[in-house]
């Protein structure tokens, strides 16, 4: 007799153990089409900045709207904190590794100047680019509407972990439907990791929904507190509620798939998972336009007391456009982003990211040392 099973671990998959299989056309890749619709927004390539303060200030957020993506501002974060927002990310640029969490805490313990962010959003739009704005549950009733009076395009609705059903001591807490009510402009919310969490943040009226929990580099949550749900996994859930929701309702929500991806066969296998779009954020972090100069941490890297983050060295490695269109001599993946996607794609046949989310994958455990051994020290 079997002892009893008191619960059943299911297995789940990162990108490092599965692989993609071809099928039986391919298509040139000039031909394929891998844009990103977002409402009534349409954007030439399906990648999103992360709303970190290392990675998206106005001036980076213009030049992802130029490169034909979006960056999301943290309106919780330096820029809405410090008239002077590149002072103060010089101090913890030159902070050493035991000074930088503390000084993170002080910092980001500064009070919000609620006059800051018209300031920020007319200084993205003034430049003729999409203004994204990022904003955690309990502020945004109040600073929400700021935002898109001041001119922003769409809102991220962004914790750790999101739901549409939240339990608080407090009288009335953040309903989504009636901020899509409230501000009439695309809402996406996040980060959520499984089929039910994602399908009932669509039922609220969102345009779009951040999968990830605990991927990404500069994230501590599956150290500190053990939460989270591999990338592909978690991608392929959050595409399941997305169909059954569009095929019940006929509303099609975004799934962007936010963390855990270093290069392009990554990005690829995101889209292959079900993705609409990603969301990069030390892959950004990384390139010569980045606040933080070769370095980055997390949105919860400073919180008062339980920090889910850490500052970590990154490096400069190129410009914005050597990440996205090349060209590049590194071999490894990490730069020419979107031509990468592009080849992947007319590798598999697939004219659209639509195309893309119905391509075969397989399990691939040994992935990174089938005939890769002469590679590993990549």
């Amino acid at each position: 007799m079997g002892v009893p099973q008191f619960k059943e671990i299911r297995r789940t998959y990162g990108f490092d153990e599965i692989s993609i299989v071809p099928g039986p056309v391919t298509v040139n890749p000039d031909q394929v089409d891998p844009s990103f619709t977002l409402g009534s927004l349409t954007f030439k390539m399906p990648f999103l900045a992360s709303a970190m303060d290392a990675v998206v200030g106005p001036r980076f957020a213009v030049l992802m709207h130029q490169m034909g993506g979006l960056g999301v501002m943290n309106l919780e974060g330096l820029q809405t904190r410090y008239d002077n927002a590149e002072e103060v990310l010089e101090r913890i640029r030159k902070a050493s590794e035991e000074e930088a969490t503390p000084l993170l805490q002080k910092l980001y313990a500064a009070p919000l100047k609620e006059e800051l962010i018209g300031r920020r959003v007319r200084e993205i739009k003034e430049q003729g680019a999409v203004c994204a704005v990022s904003i955690t549950p309990q502020n945004t009733k109040r600073l929400a509407p700021l935002a898109v009076e001041a001119g922003a395009d769409i809102v991220v609705v962004q914790s750790t972990v999101t739901t549409a059903r939240h339990v608080s001591k407090s009288y009335r807490g953040l309903i989504f439907s009636e901020l899509v009510e409230m501000v009439k402009v695309p809402i996406i919310v996040g980060n959520c990791a499984t089929y039910d969490a994602a399908r009932e943040l669509m039922e609220t009226g969102v345009d779009g929904i951040l999968v990830g929990v605990g991927p990404g580099a500069a994230c501590t949550t599956r150290e500190v507190v053990g939460v989270g749900v591999p990338q592909v996994t978690a991608t392929l859930d959050c595409a399941a509620a997305r169909e059954e929701y569009s095929h019940r309702t006929g509303r099609y929500v975004a799934v962007i798939t936010d963390g855990g991806m270093r290069t392009g066969g990554d990005i690829c296998k995101a889209f292959a998972s079900g993705a609409d779009a990603v969301m990069l954020g030390t892959t950004f972090a990384q390139t010569e336009e980045a606040p933080g100069r070769g370095y980055n941490w997390g949105m919860a890297t400073s919180h008062p007391e339980l920090p889910r983050g850490t500052r970590v060295t990154v490096g400069t490695h190129g410009t914005l456009k050597q990440f996205l269109y090349g060209p590049t001599s590194v071999t490894d993946g990490t730069q020419n982003l979107v031509n990468a996607l592009r080849v992947g794609m007319g590798m598999l046949g697939a004219f659209t990211i639509r195309d893309l989310q119905q391509v075969e994958l397989a399990f691939a455990p040994a992935i990174k040392t089938e005939g890769k051994h002469y590679q590993l020290g990549f």
